[in-house]
């Protein structure tokens, strides 16, 4: 099967009103399917910090394809009993469209409410937790659980859907896509070509350990077509800080502070040409992701970031872009 693309909207960049206006506008230009990204504070000062899953409610309803997101941190400031009720009740809306993208966060998005930031081994370990309850309620089971970080007391989702969502688990190494193996349908991992492999191949053993298919891989980044290399690196520049392994597993929770460090590391080309999918020059696009498909993922997740015309850059990357890649797979 040839992979499907989707669109990403970014909750970090833009408010609900222009993520739902880059939603109709990417599923009209060709686009597979509807993400959003779950963040509750931004990677850089003077984002915004839009909730995912009320514009997610909003698109389903001007979308046709898969809905969900990219990804929804469950480690503190979500009960991992409300987003098993959330995305049970989105499917219920949306059957047999919606996906709960899950991974451990950040402490920019834990750190803000409340949390005191646990070790990476810690981080594993809630999401572990937090993951089996979720799909226990899924299963419809009546869950009591206590893990010190959350609780749960003959919990039971009264509202269920005909069928549960999909559930995809983000890795960004060997031991989470353990966890994305035991718990997942599939596995959400970022698209770099020297990474991914890696995580991929430990996820497909432990699947295979388990006795499981391989379910579904997705790969993710950001992109932004513009009308010049200029515009475009200057419009996305904001976004180097998700190219720090460290703002993943560390306390660092200060957006300004995270844009410094980033600076300091990264050139401005190297944020764009390394990480996301960032210039001018569509053929550029075309190869690099070409790269990635060449990996075997069944979905590529392409989340649009940058202020400078973001609807250009949608309607061009699907004009321009993905018809080059889907021939290349026929």
């Amino acid at each position: 099967m040839p992979a499907q693309f989707w669109f990403a909207a970014a909750t970090e960049e833009f408010p609900p009103s222009q993520m739902l206006e880059q939603a109709r506008a990417a599923e009209e230009a060709g686009f597979d399917g509807t993400a959003a990204s779950d963040h509750f504070a931004p990677w850089f000062p003077d984002g915004q910090g839009s909730q995912a899953w009320v514009f997610l409610g909003a698109a389903g309803q001007h979308t046709t394809g898969p809905l969900g997101t990219s990804v929804t941190p469950i480690l503190h400031h979500y009960h991992p009993g409300l987003v098993a009720q959330a995305f049970m009740s989105l499917e219920e809306l949306y059957p047999g469209r919606v996906f709960l993208g899950a991974g451990s966060g950040e402490a920019l998005n834990e750190v803000p409410l409340g949390v005191d930031w646990p070790s990476l081994a810690e981080q594993q370990e809630r999401l572990e937790q937090g993951l089996e309850a979720i799909t226990r309620l899924w299963a419809g089971e009546t869950v009591t659980m206590d893990t010190g970080w959350f609780r749960l007391k003959e919990a039971k989702l009264y509202t269920r859907a005909k069928d549960r969502p999909r559930l995809y688990v983000s890795a960004f190494g060997p031991q989470a896509a353990e966890i994305a193996a035991r718990h997942g349908d599939g596995l959400w991992t970022l698209g770099d070509p020297e990474q991914a492999p890696e995580i991929v191949e430990a996820y497909k053993e432990a699947r295979a350990k388990a006795g499981k298919d391989a379910g579904e891989i997705i790969f993710q980044s950001g992109f932004h077509l513009g009308p010049d290399e200029r515009s475009a690196i200057e419009s996305s520049k904001k976004w180097k800080p998700t190219q720090l392994p460290e703002v993943y597993t560390d306390d660092i929770h200060d957006p300004a502070g995270m844009v410094r460090m980033a600076d300091e590391q990264m050139s401005d080309e190297e944020f764009a040409r390394k990480g996301f999918l960032v210039g001018g020059d569509p053929a550029e696009h075309v190869s690099r992701l070409r790269e990635m498909v060449d990996l075997g993922p069944t979905v590529v997740c392409l989340q649009g970031i940058g202020d400078a015309d973001p609807l250009g850059s949608i309607r061009r990357f699907a004009a321009e872009v993905l018809p080059e890649l889907r021939s290349a797979q026929a």
